[in-house]
This record gives structure tokens, C-alpha cells and sequence, in this order.
């Protein structure tokens, strides 16, 4: 027997059921501005709202015929309403429907993703102060840098994700447009007002200008939006992904009791969450090009976008809605292994503080390039040797304890001091 489960509200969204109900309210919007405006019998909206119903399977019956899906959608509907049907669709063209239809269900689908982005950045925020000053190495190249703190990382993370954030409140604002201007755009048939009117009661802004369609640029920076963040999160489960390697194990993903890593290998703990991320930001964002492509389309209108979009739209908003609620559990639940940050992050005695030493070689006169030959031969000499240790050689070098005393370069291998300005990072965050 097949398990039977309820969808989540972001699938329902783009169900067909969805479809054709958001298409029902835009014709009765519609109706109702030419009612309000005096252009139909008082009424009309009444009788239609009260009678009006529609069979998804009866209107794929009927598209099997007519080989169009608003006429077969219009004529299922008026097979319930009857006589006053005739004002349904009154001077629209098929565009002025689906195309203000399409940006009700977007605008109805964004604040589900708003909230999921909010809530991932509100953990990501708070992991991020929990972790201020647990000190850790940077790296550039995948080499070894200079030390940082994970907490510090993270609020990268978080600035990232506000600019996500306003990308998409943008991109919301320009697909909040409504079109009943009909074939070809010019009001032939309908007034302006009727348009202004009909917006109004659906929350849309009716565009200034257009064809037989509402043109595709706008859909194109909600989708350069959802790649952009897509790209965003899987830089940061990648990261993930790579402090979880075992030779560097300093976060790992949360791993619940029961859970198996390898059908082979009992000890395996793998970073599934992080991998199965990115592998769809990388879907989600392959949504951009065509999206993008859409928005030439021939003359005043042609359907290219359309085969397009019935696919991209609802793939793209419940890809993302996943992809956040994924990796929010993922950051919620991360272990945090500071004590092998630690640990790597004196591996070799301790080179990544080789600066602090030649800045100090500095300030005691020696010249930089000298200066950086004796740090660079000593750290070189340490570096991925067994039982390597850069301190030491220092210590054993007479031309470096001619300039500097134990104490001078005991002090170079503090940390504190290169991480003194991280508070004033934070305090451009809001304390979680």
C-alpha cells in the first residue's frame, strides 16, 4: 500500500488545484472591477462567485480537445456557472490571466521562503555570538593562514544572507504586477480603470506598459535572487563539508542515534545534509539562465516562456524552501570540535603566526627582507615535517635570539591580540 502523506504548504502552492483556483480569483476580480466600474449587470459577480467550480480531470478532458488550457479551464467553468459566464473573460486575452495569476502565487509563495531564510540566518546568528571568540586557524588557498574565530566566519555567512535577503524583497516588489490590458496590450477592449480596479482588489500594481504579456525580466531577477542565494548556501555547506574532513574534523554534521554513515564502513559520519544542499543550489541556480532567456520573446508576445516556467517555478520555490529548512537543521545541530580547531591551528609549532614574528623583526629594526628571510627559513624548515616546530627553530636560531628575547617571541604566538577587533565585527550584528 502507498503511504499517503499531506504535502507541505509550499508544494500545495504550486499544485494545478492552485493553479486554477488562483485563475478563478483573478476572473472574478476582474469581473468584479467591470461590475463596480458599471460595465456588466449589477449582480453578475454574485451569481458567478456563487455557481462558479471547476474539475481539474474535466479540464484536462476538455484540453484534449481544444488543445488550449484557459479555454478548457473557461469552458469547464462555465458548464457550472451557465448563462452568466458570458461576462467571465469579458475583452482578456489568455496572458492578462495566467500572467497576473502567476504573480499572486509568487507573491503567496515568497513569504514562505522569507521565512525560512529568516530563521536559518537567526541560527546561523546565534551559533555565530556562541562562537565569538573560539579561536580557530584561517585559510586561504586551503592553506593555513592566520587565526580567526568561527563565530567571526559565520557572520560572514550572516551578511550574506541579508544581502540574499534584500535581493529577494526586490525582485518580490518588481513581480507584484498585475496585467488586464488584453491582445496585444492596448486596452482595445477594456479600460484602463478595469485594470487599476482589478489590481486593487488582488494587492497587485498594474504595470505601465505592455504587450500580450507581463514581460519576463521581472521573473528573471526573482530567479538571479534564488541563484545568488542558492550559491550563498552552497559555498557554506561546502565549507561544511570540508571542516568535517576527517584530517580536519573542527565541525561536524549533528548525527542522530541510529543513523548509518556506509553500508561498508561502520565508523563513517558523513556530511549527507551539507552534500545533498549543494547539490540542489546547484539546480536552483541552473534556473537563471532560462529564466533569463524567457524574456525574449517574439514580437508582442509567443509561449516559449511558457513550457519553461511551468517547470522552473515550482521546482525552484520548493528546491529553495528545502534547501533552507535543510540547512537550518544543519547549523542548529552542528558540532563544534574547538579543541581540534586548537590543535590545527599549532600544527608545526605554531607557523601561522610567522607574520607577528616579522612584523616584530620589523619593529626592532631589521629590514623586511631580512626580516623575512629568517621567519620564512624557520617556518619552511617546520612546515609538513615530522615532529616540525616552528617556535622551536626559532628559539634555536642565533641569528633570530640576537634580535629577539624569549619573551619577544613567546608574545608572537599569543592569538589574542590578532583577534582583538573581532568585537568590533559583532557589534555591527544585532546580539542573538
Amino acid at each position: 500500500m502507498i503511504e499517503r502523506y499531506a504535502l507541505p504548504a509550499m508544494a500545495t502552492l504550486w499544485m494545478q488545484q492552485t493553479k486554477y483556483e488562483t485563475w478563478l480569483e483573478v476572473e472574478i476580480a476582474v469581473l468584479q472591477a467591470q461590475e463596480t466600474l458599471g460595465l456588466v449587470p449589477a449582480g453578475t459577480t454574485e451569481a458567478v462567485k456563487t455557481t462558479a467550480q471547476f474539475s481539474a480531470s474535466r479540464i484536462d478532458e476538455i484540453e484534449e480537445e481544444v488543445k488550449h488550457d484557459v479555454i478548457a479551464f473557461l469552458t469547464n467553468v462555465a458548464e457550472y456557472v451557465g448563462e452568466p459566464s458570458r461576462f467571465v473573460h469579458l475583452g482578456m486575452t489568455s496572458s492578462d490571466l495566467v500572467d497576473t495569476a502567476l504573480n499572486l502565487q509568487v507573491q503567496r509563495a515568497l513569504p514562505l521562503i522569507d521565512e525560512k531564510l529568516s530563521a536559518l540566518k537567526a541560527t546561523i546568528l546565534k551559533r555565530a555570538w556562541e562562537h565569538k571568540d573560539t579561536v580557530m586557524v584561517g585559510r586561504s588557498h586551503g592553506i593555513h593562514g592566520e587565526p580567526i574565530t568561527f563565530g567571526a566566519k559565520l557572520l560572514v555567512w550572516v551578511d550574506e544572507l541579508n544581502r540574499a535577503e534584500a535581493r529577494i524583497a526586490h525582485a518580490k516588489a518588481e513581480c507584484q504586477a498585475g496585467m488586464v490590458s488584453g491582445a496585444m496590450g492596448t486596452y482595445a477592449h477594456l479600460a484602463p480603470t478595469v485594470e487599476a480596479e482589478t489590481c486593487r482588489l488582488l494587492g497587485l500594481t498594474p504595470v505601465k506598459a505592455s504587450t500580450q504579456v507581463i514581460q519576463r525580466d521581472r521573473l528573471a531577477s526573482l530567479f538571479t535572487a534564488f541563484a545568488l542565494l542558492a550559491s550563498s548556501l552552497e559555498k557554506m555547506a561546502t565549507e561544511i563539508r570540508n571542516l568535517q574532513r576527517t584530517d580536519v574534523l573542527e565541525v561536524e554534521e549533528g548525527f542522530a542515534k541510529g543513523q548509518k554513515g556506509s553500508s561498508a564502513m561502520p565508523h563513517k559520519r558523513n556530511p549527507v545534509s551539507s552534500e545533498n544542499i549543494t547539490g540542489l543550489c546547484r539546480l536552483i541556480r541552473s534556473y537563471a539562465i532560462p529564466a533569463m532567456e524567457n524574456i525574449a520573446l517574439w514580437h508582442e508576445r509567443d509561449i516559449s516562456h511558457s513550457s519553461v516556467e511551468r517547470i522552473i517555478l515550482p521546482d525552484a520555490f520548493i528546491a529553495l524552501h528545502y534547501v533552507l529548512n535543510r540547512f537550518n537543521g544543519v547549523m542548529a545541530n552542528l558540532l563544534v570540535h574547538s579543541a581540534n580547531m586548537t590543535r590545527n591551528m599549532n600544527v608545526y609549532g605554531g607557523v601561522i603566526f610567522s607574520q607577528r614574528v616579522l612584523l616584530t623583526l620589523i619593529d626592532k629594526g631589521v629590514s623586511r627582507e631580512i626580516a623575512y628571510r629568517l621567519v620564512q627559513k624557520n617556518a619552511h624548515a617546520a612546515w609538513n615535517t615530522e615532529g616540525g616546530h616552528f617556535k622551536g627553530n626559532l628559539l634555536a636560531d642565533a641569528e633570530v635570539t640576537a634580535l629577539l628575547s624569549a619573551e619577544d617571541i613567546a608574545n608572537c604566538f599569543d592569538p589574542a591580540p590578532l583577534l582583538s577587533n573581532i568585537d568590533a565585527v559583532f557589534a555591527r550584528f544585532p546580539k542573538a
